[in-house]
């Protein structure tokens, strides 16, 4: 079994007793130099009393913890700031990067996960129409679905785009989205809102295209109020033609799971309306009127998912730019930087380059995805589009990111070409590594701050709460973001220190070996990150 850090921390916890948590994990590099967890003394005095002595068989009990997950403890012991502990770090260095896989991948469950329906409204339109804010959520949801997928959760995303441009736009983004070139049946649904529809009052003027209203007030009275609706919905809802279609495909969606479970095919146990959940993942700007699609949905669809979220993305504003910039104006933007700073790097223009076309595509996309989702959704979202955010020197942006991806591809094919030309021996066999030489205090720095916490991390991004009352969810998806960033940070600081590829000694080829099995981790952990955001590493730029 892995080693986890939140069985670690459950089982710091625990040894001390009953209460509440009382461990935290070190994350700062000068903090690590001394130790990996501490229980400050603030919490030490709430639990055993004002002189904060921890008792001694407490002490022993926490150096000598064992049991599945737990990381091995070197010592334990009390300091000015609290009760501090330090790992055995060759053990822990043995036990993750003997198992390398383990550790890039997430938690699998035994089970399938819950059904999800993600269905982001901002792709019915076309791509010129497509604001900054609805790019976001495109973005959020192309994102969650690629988490959640990863944890087995069956995912099933509406609308399939008909647009004739959108599907190439998508794919210019890196978002796997499903395309379809008819709409889905909407008859069964304009019957039984022809038969609710209510007389029209003093020759009420209907919108275009409208088949007549619909009165909700029933519903917003009785779910829409307790839930957490808009108060202002209008009790009544023109119903057109296009409000069916929308309805419709969301209901194909949840009908398609059950004909599976009657089928028998894998993946579809339980599936009633009640057994899945819908996720509307919407802009600002979109929320009102996804709402009223909500309860329209309740009204002409007895079969209609009990469960419906609103994942709502924050405006987005930018700063020196037309309020009316567009997202193909914005890709467009920062294509055009992206070549302009290489340009600037390499001294020669590579835009007409074949091979540097695809480089640039995703150096683009990584800028874009990297500004988009490092803010937590829910927040407000302010873009600068100076070139600047664009250079491979700054630490926050996606450049930055894929940057170092492109040094650790080169670093590795580096220690290859000096295999085959006999400066190296071949990688040997990793149990016979000695991960005692690794000392660094960025090898550390990389192991417990990135490789061991992630397939916690990945568990976080993919959480939703399934069965909190509300209509509203929060989603992290900004984690993974921000995590690729700090690795970078700490990877860059260690790679411009180390001199990984040493002289052709073979007293030092152990080192290097130890080294660069790391190194072997950090690239898998920062492989399967991107993997989530729809990039893919680079091996050069």
């Amino acid at each position: 079994m892995r080693l986890g850090l939140e069985e670690t921390l459950g089982a710091l916890n625990a040894a001390l007793g009953p209460g509440g948590p009382v461990w935290f994990k070190e994350t700062r590099a000068r903090h690590l130099r001394a130790r990996d967890f501490l229980a400050p003394r603030r919490a030490l005095r709430a639990r055993f009393g004002d002189d904060e002595q921890v008792p001694e068989r407490v002490v022993h009990a926490i150096v000598a913890l064992q049991g599945p997950g737990v990381a091995p403890v070197l010592r334990c012991a009390a300091t000015p700031a609290g009760l501090a502990l330090q790992l055995q770090r060759s053990a822990v260095f043995e036990r993750v990067l003997g198992a390398v896989a383990a550790y890039a991948a997430p938690t699998v469950p035994p089970a399938p996960g819950p059904r999800v329906v993600l269905h982001c409204p901002a792709l019915r339109g076309s791509p010129c129409a497509l604001r900054l804010s609805q790019l976001r959520a495109v973005l959020v949801a192309d994102h969650l679905a690629r988490a959640l997928r990863t944890h087995r959760v069956n995912v099933r995303l509406v609308p399939a785009v008909r647009d004739p441009h959108m599907p190439t736009f998508l794919q210019q983004l890196q978002v796997d989205w499903p395309a379809a070139s008819e709409r889905a049946a909407s008859e069964a649904l304009r019957n039984r809102a022809l038969a609710e529809l209510i007389p029209a009052r003093n020759a009420e003027a209907l919108p275009p295209g409208a088949l007549g209203r619909v009165c909700l007030k029933e519903l917003v009275d009785e779910r829409g109020r307790t839930a957490g609706y808009d108060p202002n919905l209008d009790s009544c809802l023109a119903v057109t033609e296009d409000l069916l279609s929308v309805l419709a495909e969301l209901q194909q969606a949840v009908q398609d799971w059950a004909e599976d479970s009657c089928l028998g095919l894998a993946g579809a146990p339980d599936a009633g309306a009640d057994s899945c959940m819908v996720v509307h993942v919407v802009s600002c700007e979109e929320e009102f009127q996804q709402q009223k699609l909500d309860l329209l949905w309740w009204k002409l669809d007895d079969q209609a998912p009990l469960r419906q979220k609103h994942l709502v993305c924050g405006p987005v504003k930018v700063a020196g730019a037309p309020a009316t910039l567009t997202a193909p104006e914005y890709y467009e933007l920062r294509h055009a930087q992206v070549c302009k700073a290489s340009a600037l790097k390499h001294g020669r223009d590579l835009a007409q380059d074949p091979a540097w076309t695809e480089i640039f595509s995703v150096l683009s996309v990584a800028t874009i995805k990297f500004e988009m989702l490092s803010t937590a959704p829910q927040s407000q979202l302010l873009l600068a589009l100076a070139d600047s955010s664009i250079s491979t020197k700054g630490t926050k942006s996606g450049t930055f990111v894929m940057y170092n991806c492109a040094r650790l591809a080169t670093l590795f094919e580096g220690y290859k070409c000096s295999v085959e030309q006999g400066l190296y021996p071949t990688f040997p066999p990793v149990s016979s590594l000695d991960f005692s030489l690794l000392h660094d205090e960025g090898e550390w720095l990389l192991l417990f701050n990135s490789v061991l916490p992630f397939p916690d991390l990945l568990s976080q991004t993919a959480a939703l709460a399934c069965t909190a009352p509300g209509l509203h969810i929060a989603v992290r998806t900004e984690m993974v973001c921000k995590f690729l960033v700090q690795l970078s940070m700490d990877f860059s600081s260690y790679y411009n220190r180390v001199h990984i590829l040493g002289e052709p000694r073979p007293h030092l080829f152990g080192q290097m070996f130890a080294r660069l099995q790391l190194l072997r981790a950090v690239r898998e952990v920062l492989h399967t990150g991107l993997a989530l955001l729809g990039l893919p590493p680079l091996s050069h730029i």
